[in-house]
């Protein structure tokens, strides 16, 4: 009954809608911390909100493609793959920040010009500033911690959706 009904949200738009909501509210805090807090973002910073645009962008996609098995499969194994990419730099920034990486970061992303965000889209996607410190949220966590957990809760729901329209056989209403 419980996997009926888990398989039953992941199936739907409710799921995207969801996952929409949570990639725009995101990056919404991302600018308010950048903009109104003068918080300015680094080039590991950059990658996450590229992480977050790209579910957030596949999210809305998913709400206007046909509801097809075939494309809600390729749509979830698209998202396993983008969040758990955002869960490695959100490790990767984690581990800056506790000084166990010698790697230092650069002003520069060095994307290609097809590819360009940070010329395109400067508000959002320049790095302005070098790998230091995470700016406290609430209550002590900072914006790094909780990316993690925020990273890890939506790779471990996109591994389970992905498993459950890859394996899951739902029972026919009699």
């Amino acid at each position: 009954m419980f996997m009926q009904k888990l398989y039953s949200l992941v199936s739907t738009k409710l799921y995207w809608i969801i996952l929409s909501i949570i990639g725009v509210t995101m990056l919404c805090v991302a600018l308010y911390y950048q903009h109104a807090l003068g918080d300015e973002p680094c080039e590991v910073c950059i990658h996450i909100r590229i992480w977050v645009s790209a579910f957030t962008l596949l999210s809305l996609l998913m709400l206007i493609l046909p509801s097809k098995k075939t494309i809600s499969i390729i749509g979830h194994l698209f998202n396993l793959v983008m969040v758990t990419g955002l869960l490695e730099r959100c490790l990767y920034i984690s581990r800056v920040e506790q000084g166990l990486v010698n790697d230092i970061c650069s002003f520069y992303l060095n994307f290609p010009n097809w590819f360009a965000l940070d010329k395109w889209f400067p508000e959002i996607f320049e790095v302005r500033n070098l790998c230091s410190f995470s700016p406290e949220l609430i209550l002590g966590i900072t914006m790094t911690d909780g990316l993690i957990f925020i990273a890890t809760v939506l790779t471990i729901c996109s591994l389970t959706a992905s498993s459950l329209m890859l394996l899951y056989k739902p029972l026919k209403a009699s």
